[in-house]
């Protein structure tokens, strides 16, 4: 039996926890989390997609308020860090530093001094360190990567993805609001599709960015093209500057030698697969969402059930590396080259 901890129990928090209670040999045995808890109301948390609000059952579940209690309290193998992206290195290194595990939610951290400081104490403790890019688990982003590394329809021309959204209301102490704490669109939501960008394509050779700062005091409307040196088209937009009526879309256009495929998360069918003898595929909608792919890959590599990974901290790293590059040509209005990392280079 796996014993889990969760860091922060705000809509992520719920979801993780949702996830291992449905998971066998894995129990939820704390939670710390500062703002009061009902263990018997677990409802009332707010997101954009994809994290609907359920009860959970938490009366076996010890609540702490102090995260240095619980570590020392607890007998954990495993803990998920659901906190605010400014919190993410600091608790991580303090959880690896304890001997455990870590799943912590994207993005690794604001800084690559944060990033390496979160890798140079998973290599040190030799526990598994995993960063919570869900799309790379998201089962319509999932299918089109078997199909452009199938070569079925042959090779991508080009890539256009999209992620729109209100400004967020949500979060505890308005860090949400802080472009400061989270990083503004460009590193809490665009970086969902430049993450996806490097799991498809590899890293580009340079990146031109244009954005708008917005709310948040950061970037909050992005437009990116990532240059590859194989002649593909590949942009990426990114908003937290839509109306609050508008709600939140995520999307992509993919062209290929010999077919079109095209995702649109507020379509009834989400994903079609457009071919050059005018046939038409749609995609089945699963019973199970990213979240839960998500952490159930984690969980297997615990049980060395799986040895392939997905998202390793090196590739995280990099994905947080491209956006700060995004970052630096918005600001300077020019492109910015991505040298090979020394770190890791292939996805």
């Amino acid at each position: 039996m796996l014993k889990a901890g969760i860091i922060g129990f705000g809509v992520m928090g719920k979801k993780h926890c949702q996830c291992y209670q449905m998971m066998r040999d894995v129990k939820v045995v704390s939670i710390c989390e500062t703002n009061p808890i009902k263990k018997d109301n677990t409802s009332h948390a707010a997101a954009n997609v994809g994290k609907k609000d359920v009860e959970l059952d938490l009366s076996n579940v010890n609540i702490y308020k102090d995260y240095r209690q619980m570590l020392m309290e607890e007998e954990l193998d495993l803990v998920s860090i659901t906190l605010p992206t400014f919190m993410h290195a600091d608790f991580t290194v303090q959880a690896l530093e304890a001997g455990l595990h870590v799943l912590c939610e994207k993005p690794m951290a604001l800084s690559l001094e944060e990033c390496r400081l979160m890798m140079k104490e998973a290599e040190k403790s030799g526990k598994k360190l995993q960063i919570g890019h869900c799309i790379r688990f998201w089962p319509e982003y999932v299918k089109t990567k078997e199909i452009i590394d199938s070569g079925r329809y042959g090779k991508v021309k080009a890539a256009a993805f999209q992620r729109l959204s209100s400004f967020p209301t949500w979060g505890w102490k308005n860090w949400q609001q802080d472009g400061d704490k989270n990083g503004g669109a460009m590193m809490d939501l665009h970086i969902h599709d430049t993450d996806i960008i490097l799991h498809w394509f590899g890293l580009p050779t340079s990146v031109f960015t244009s954005a708008t700062k917005g709310p948040s005091g950061n970037f909050d409307h992005i437009n990116t093209h990532y240059a590859y040196t194989d002649g593909k088209t590949v942009v990426a937009e990114a908003s937290w500057l839509m109306a609050p009526s508008f709600g939140f879309k995520m999307a992509f256009t993919l062209v290929l030698e010999n077919a079109t495929i095209i995702y649109d998360s507020t379509s009834k069918s989400k994903l079609k697969i457009y071919t050059l003898e005018n046939e038409t595929f749609t995609f089945p909608a699963q019973q199970k969402d990213a979240y839960w792919y998500q952490i159930e890959h984690f969980i297997n590599n615990l049980r060395g059930e799986q040895t392939l990974e997905i998202i390793s901290p090196q590739q995280a790293y990099e994905t947080v590396r491209t956006a700060l590059a995004e970052k630096q040509s918005a600001t300077e209005r020019k492109a910015v080259d991505l040298e090979s990392s020394l770190v890791f280079n292939s996805y």
